[in-house]
């Protein structure tokens, strides 16, 4: 199967954006942001499954900014983004800027037995013997995958965006934050901290390391009786940690849930499980394409093409990322009004 993406155009000489085919939807909504088009690129597979890359358009002394986001096949979209890199060095591209939304691998972060990879560091290493200058994510699985690469790493937050859109749909008073397991109660706090410093909960879980996916059982840490809880979690697999943190919650009293994760992957059998939970509303953003098979009445998608624009414009102008993990900044305050702006009743 063959497949050729055209786009032309350039904010000035200097910023160039290339985008794979993992998620036209959200390269198109960056570049809309920065005020350019992504640059002329043709892309295809061989027969045999090799890939093709040409760029139609000079990159030489560009600081180009090369997205893809690693979704389904997974692996081929990371090695298009692989050759893409590589095309970009040998064009004498200035500067190879990364920007993967979601992080392939970035689970398999350290070693459970002995004989087991740690294939999170190989992605890295990849990019960098691909010849990336600068990787970009949002919502790391673990903050110390920035040490696997040798050179900056902008390590961005959804967090933001999320919680200023379910600000405004709980009631701050009466509202819990409840992390999925014990590992991310500090991501937690700063969730608690956005809503008024509300009290927090976690599930305490087993989880049988040798299968995949499989959570052996969970209770309830914390006062939920009566109270509007938010679950939040980096990212929604295969739904079952979430679903059986749903129903811990409503067994233990909850009055609503509500399920908030920066990454909607939504393997089967997810939509079944969270239509099927009780779930009050699961709000993710569109770091991942979300095809219509995967989406469901209760699911909410809010956009990070802002957040990722205007972290790509301060790399750019040398400005400062940093100020983009501080929500009462005037940058990260026009990336929320921007990102939840085409919302129904915004």
């Amino acid at each position: 199967m063959s497949h050729n993406s055209h786009f032309s155009g350039k904010l000035t000489p200097e910023l160039v954006l290339v985008a794979g085919r993992s998620h036209p939807e959200l390269a198109t909504a960056v570049a809309e942001n920065l005020g350019i088009n992504c640059l002329n690129t043709t892309i295809y597979d061989f027969a045999n499954g090799e890939l093709y890359v040409h760029y139609k358009e000079s990159v030489r002394g560009c600081d180009v900014f090369v997205l893809q986001t690693h979704t389904d096949p997974m692996n081929k979209n990371i090695m298009e983004q692989l050759i893409m890199i590589d095309a970009l060095k040998r064009a004498s591209a200035k500067s190879i800027n990364v920007i993967c939304p979601f992080l392939g691998y970035s689970r398999q972060d350290k070693k459970h037995y002995g004989r087991e990879p740690i294939s999170a560091r190989l992605i890295f290493d990849l990019f960098t013997a691909a010849g990336a200058t600068r990787i970009m994510s949002i919502d790391l699985h673990s903050a110390q995958l920035q040490g696997f690469f040798n050179g900056p790493v902008d390590h961005l937050y959804g967090m933001p965006i999320l919680t200023e859109y379910i600000r405004r749909r709980v009631d701050l008073e009466n509202v819990v934050v409840v992390s999925p397991d014990a590992g991310r109660i500090r991501v937690a706090e700063q969730w608690a901290e956005r809503f008024n410093n509300a009290p927090l909960a976690f599930i305490h879980k087993t989880r049988d390391i040798s299968q995949p996916n499989v959570v052996k059982h969970g209770r309830v840490v914390g006062d939920v009786a009566g109270k509007e809880c938010v679950i939040t979690d980096d990212l929604i697999d295969t739904g079952g940690t979430i679903v059986g943190a749903v129903k811990a919650l409503y067994e233990n009293g909850a009055k609503s849930v509500i399920v908030a994760a920066t990454h909607g992957i939504l393997s089967d059998p997810a939509r079944e499980r969270l239509m099927n939970s009780g779930v009050t509303e699961v709000v993710v953003t569109d770091t991942l394409p979300i095809s219509q098979e995967k989406r469901f009445e209760q699911l909410t998608i809010l956009s990070v093409a802002p957040l990722l624009a205007q972290a790509a414009r301060a790399v750019f102008e040398s400005g400062s990322v940093t100020s983009l993990l501080n929500a009462h900044d005037v940058d990260v305050q026009n990336v929320i009004k921007s990102a939840l702006k085409d919302l129904p009743g915004w």
